[in-house]
């Protein structure tokens, strides 16, 4: 059996309680367009980009670029949320 709380307070939610919501919230770059000149590529080769990720941590690149998160709330924090979702 799968247990529902809520991720904010911790209150018991049931799986098809009507006071259970489903909070998604996504993070990723704003960038649309990156201008890159010939001086920023000088010097820099495709083995040097590569090398540069496998050394890089994987975590990190991904925050960097896109996260993504699911969180189950109840009622009285869903509307807290609402109200000010940045807290």
């Amino acid at each position: 059996m799968i247990r529902y709380e809520c991720d904010k307070c911790g209150a018991a939610l049931g799986a098809n309680d009507a006071g259970r919501y489903i909070v998604k919230m996504e993070v990723y770059a704003a960038a649309e367009h990156l201008d890159i000149s010939e001086q920023d590529l000088a010097g820099t080769t495709l083995d040097d980009v590569l090398q540069q990720l496998r050394d890089a941590d994987p975590d990190e690149v991904e925050d960097q670029t896109y996260r993504s998160f699911r969180f189950d709330v109840c009622d009285a924090c869903r509307r807290r949320l609402l109200q000010r979702p940045l807290g």
